[in-house]
């Protein structure tokens, strides 16, 4: 029995500059969440501050590792995309699993 996709509305591209501006804000985004993460870490090492550890951590989890893997995805064939797609989405859910934990943590 063969497969059939049924598509119920038209495929929708959004022009180039609504792409290129989703491209920019994601890449700006990722920079200044990298920058939170510094700023955490560095709450971290003066005042020994295990949560911002944590809040350092899940920050570069969530925004860090995403950011570093997408030049790679432009250079993988279908098999390599998928497999960074799984790592960034993963990476994304642990990070933003490790901000809540540091978030419930006690002092």
């Amino acid at each position: 029995m063969e497969l059939i996709v049924l598509q119920l509305t038209e495929t929708f591209r959004p022009p180039d500059w609504v792409v290129a501006f989703g491209q920019l804000s994601g890449l700006v985004g990722a920079v200044i969440g990298l920058f939170i993460a510094y700023q955490a870490y560095r709450g971290y090492k003066r005042n020994d501050s295990r949560p911002m550890l944590f809040i350092a951590l899940g920050f570069f989890l969530t925004l860090g590792i995403p950011l570093a893997l997408f030049p790679l995805q432009l250079l993988l064939g279908t098999n390599g995309r998928t497999v960074a797609f799984v790592v960034q989405q993963s990476s994304q859910l642990v990070g933003l699993l490790t901000i809540l934990y540091a978030l419930r943590m006690e002092p």
